[in-house]
């Protein structure tokens, strides 16, 4: 990871935590992997790989009382507006960094972002998120007091994903070899 990439999550991470929003998100995904380093202190924790995606969990109900327009937030450090898939979830990209806003997943489903307008983005819906907000850790960087699953949930919550991202694959494949198949 690089540290330019580090130190552009920490500014991210610091202005989310000054307008207040930061104490009511969790960090999910793969950076959670470099923050583990202050819960581990004490024993050689080594940080893996970083993809470029900020996950942030927002667990309902929202907590922000205060309306933040994160767009204008980030502006002058380089985040543009932008939108995943055909439902319009709403991220905030960089070169570096693309932030996305995620919400768990509930009862049937539905494929619509959930509105955050406390925030001015559009969450993803995704299962099993609520897991990470079952036993959560708070970590201090710097200034900073950073929610995190713990180690242990995160794990669990990587094996369950991995299996469902594996049926998601599997789908996908049968669905070009037909695809494929109705072209001739």
């Amino acid at each position: 990871m690089e540290n330019s990439q580090y130190d552009l999550c920490i500014e991210v991470l610091s202005r989310l935590d000054k307008v207040g929003a930061l104490k009511n998100l969790v960090l999910v995904g793969s950076w959670c992997i470099p923050f583990y380093k202050e819960y581990f202190s004490g024993s050689k924790y080594v940080t893996s790989i970083t993809t470029r995606d900020v996950d942030l969990l927002v667990p309902l109900p929202l907590g922000i009382k205060a309306k933040v327009d994160l767009e204008d937030l980030l502006k002058d450090l380089g985040f543009i507006l932008g939108f995943k898939g055909p439902q319009g979830y709403i991220k905030l990209e960089h070169p570096d960094l693309v932030l996305e806003f995620l919400v768990s997943e509930k009862g049937a489903g539905l494929d619509q972002p959930f509105k955050l307008p406390e925030l001015g983005v559009n969450a993803q819906r995704l299962r099993y998120l609520n897991l990470l907000t079952s036993k959560l850790i708070n970590v201090k960087i710097g200034s900073l007091r950073i929610n995190l699953p713990h180690p242990a949930v995160f794990a669990l919550h990587k094996l369950i994903v991995s299996k469902e991202r594996k049926k998601e694959r599997a789908k996908i494949s049968v669905l070009r070899i037909k695809m494929l198949q109705s072209e001739f």
